[in-house]
């Protein structure tokens, strides 16, 4: 089900001070990008096969922002790549998870994504992605 993990999202309230910041301790950034459905700017750093991806909220009403208020910076979930995005949520809906979205919209880089509760996997925001296009 699983093909790796795709990246490790971290809440920050500065986006462009903490890019520095993770530069300046040895990572490089391969890109911003403003993800207007979810309200966040993000940047990636590659690590490996995955990816550091800080988020930024562009509206304080969003998800992040939320988050921000309540937790601070710090991580804020952990994606998973995998396939068959829509036969995976049905499956875990099936098993009683408790899914933010039921359905996958678009996140970053064009990929479909979908989030699953922290309260279904013990207190862990996980998101679901899968690439549309290059058959990853």
């Amino acid at each position: 089900m699983f093909k790796k993990i795709d990246h490790i999202g971290i809440a920050v309230a500065n986006l462009e001070q903490s890019v520095k910041t993770f530069e300046l301790f040895g990572f490089q950034v391969a890109g911003t990008e403003e993800v207007p459905e979810q309200k966040v700017k993000v940047a990636f750093f590659p690590v490996g096969e995955t990816n550091l991806e800080l988020l930024m909220p562009t509206d304080e009403k969003s998800a992040v922002a939320r988050f921000l208020m309540n937790h601070g910076e710090g991580i804020h979930h952990i994606a998973f790549l995998v396939e068959n995005l829509e036969e995976i949520l049905a499956g875990l809906k099936e098993k009683g998870f408790n899914l933010i979205d039921e359905k996958p919209r678009i996140g970053a880089h064009g990929k479909k994504i979908a989030f699953i509760h922290p309260k279904s996997i013990n207190g862990v925001l996980i998101e679901l992605c899968e690439v549309v296009d290059d058959g990853e």
